[in-house]
Order: C-alpha cells, then structure tokens, then sequence
C-alpha cells in the first residue's frame, strides 16, 4: 500500500537538483502509485513538513517569515491562474493512455 494519496491543486513550476540515485527512485516511486514525478516529490515534502513537530514550531517563530527564498520558481503565464484546480487522486486506477498523458503534461 503506497504511503502517499496524491490530489491534484494549483502548482508553480521551480528547479530543484536531485542525486542520480532518488531522482531514480522518485521515477520508480512514481511508476509505483501511478502518479507523476512532481506528484511524488510534492506530496513527500507535504508528509515530511507536517511530520516534522521542531519544523512546526519553527514555522511559529518571527525567523520563518523571514526565511529568504532559495526555490528557483519559474512564473506560469495568467491564463494558467485562471484555471480552477482539479480536486481528484491520481493513485486510483488510470488507463495507459492517461498515466501516460498526466506524465508527458508534468515534464512540459
């Protein structure tokens, strides 16, 4: 049973760097729940801040606002914005044709 449920929301695009070895194992993860890439490593986060109780009292302190942005994010274009988010799990059984369709719509 996979750990993580992935839900469709409204993303930003950003870069991020990887080792050879988890960007293989997020691919593998991925293929695992039938999910995109950029499903496994958002959700992951997601799990890894909520768990984290010394990451939840930082968040309470005047230094988390403060935290100076090191996330290279790339802005979408407005009519993207416009678009209300899907609220539907991608772990459930998908066709080939859409697995393969959510995958090629990530890497764009």
């Amino acid at each position: 049973m996979p750990l993580l449920e992935v839900i469709q929301t409204r993303q930003v695009s950003a870069s991020i760097r990887l080792t050879d070895s988890t960007a293989t194992q997020v691919d593998q993860y991925a293929a695992f729940i039938r999910a995109s890439a950029d499903d496994v490593v958002e959700q992951a986060l997601a799990y890894v801040f909520l768990k984290d109780r010394d990451f939840q009292d930082f968040l309470k302190t005047p230094q988390a606002k403060q935290a100076s942005s090191t996330l290279r994010i790339r802005r979408a274009p407005a009519n993207d914005a416009a678009e209300p988010p899907a609220k539907k799990p991608v772990s459930a059984a998908l066709s080939p044709a859409q697995t393969a369709a959510s995958v090629a719509g990530s890497k764009a």
